[in-house]
């Protein structure tokens, strides 16, 4: 049992330090992978004692020791209680996101997509969390937040599009500043937000655009990017992108157009009114082929 206490006083130890303690400026990967499984540890022992009242309550008193301590050595301290080790892999995590001193290579650590052994898996609910709790935290102390954000989709290697459902899912959470952030950060990187319109579902961009103003402005933006740079093809009877990649088919153009339309009827005119203007300067022929404009304006109308 000594040695049972001994590991739950030096788990609330380590919760402290990565929340309140620069320690974490020289963490690495071996010491993320112990620390949580050091905090899967406690999430056992929590499961395995808590109908027995006996063990329960030399770990509680355990607790209240350490904390006494840790309060005295560390400002901002907030006690650990027996039920918090219910739930020890998520405050670690919510603690390094809040650390001002976690590096960048830890953050890759956190976010990476493939890691199995850290409590972090691929739900890009729980990763858009980790993101926004660490926006959060910078932001609030006026720190420099961008760096993050450039940094975070080199650990996705391999998965650039998981990063953008984790993009997505961080901007349909409750609203909150460290969106605003991101989507100002979204609209300058134009790589990162075409990657997301080509490879998210059509269903998804459309909630986003419903529920985020900025994301519908870029995202119509995007599209009439794309379609400027789509040359006809005589060999295939098509329009196809020949400057953008990932590439866009002219269907899948004309079908996110019209689901940003039905998100948004008002846009619908703006845009249309755009078009004909665009047809109009390339000389206004109906034959197909000869203006991308007059062709996604000939598409809209059949979907009429």
């Amino acid at each position: 049992m000594e040695a049972v206490l001994k590991n739950v006083a030096g788990t609330a130890e380590l919760l402290a330090v990565a929340s309140l303690s620069g320690e974490v400026e020289r963490w690495e990967e071996p010491t993320v992978s112990r620390a949580f499984q050091w905090a899967r540890y406690c999430e056992h022992l929590c499961r395995r004692f808590h109908d027995n009242p006996a063990i329960r309550r030399v770990i509680e008193k355990q607790l209240r020791v350490t904390n006494h301590g840790l309060r005295a050595a560390f400002a901002g301290y907030g006690d650990v209680s027996f039920s918090d080790l219910y739930r020890c892999q998520h405050l670690l995590l919510v603690g390094l996101l809040k650390n001002p001193q976690l590096p960048i290579s830890v953050m890759k650590i956190l976010f990476d997509a493939e890691q199995n052994s850290s409590a972090v898996g691929a739900d890009a609910e729980v990763q858009a969390e980790m993101l926004m709790e660490r926006l959060g935290a910078l932001l609030s102390r006026g720190g420099e937040a961008r760096h993050i954000l450039d940094s975070v989709p080199q650990g996705f290697e391999g998965a650039a599009g998981h990063f953008c459902v984790v993009i997505a899912a961080a901007l349909l959470m409750k609203k909150n500043s460290s969106q605003d952030f991101l989507l100002d950060w979204l609209q300058k990187e134009q790589s990162v937000l075409e990657q997301m319109c080509s490879s998210l579902p059509s269903a998804l961009i459309i909630e986003l655009t419903k529920k985020q103003p900025k994301f519908r402005d870029a995202f119509c933006d995007l599209l009439k990017k794309w379609a400027s740079d789509m040359e006809y093809s005589l060999s295939e009877g098509e329009w196809i992108q020949t400057r953008r990649n990932p590439t866009v088919s002219f269907d899948r153009l004309t079908e996110h157009f019209l689901g940003l339309f039905e998100t948004c009827p008002s846009v619908r005119v703006d845009v249309e009114e755009e078009l004909n203007a665009l047809k109009m300067s390339d000389g206004d022929f109906d034959v197909r082929g000869l203006s991308v404009w007059g062709d996604l304006l000939s598409a809209f109308n059949k979907s009429v």
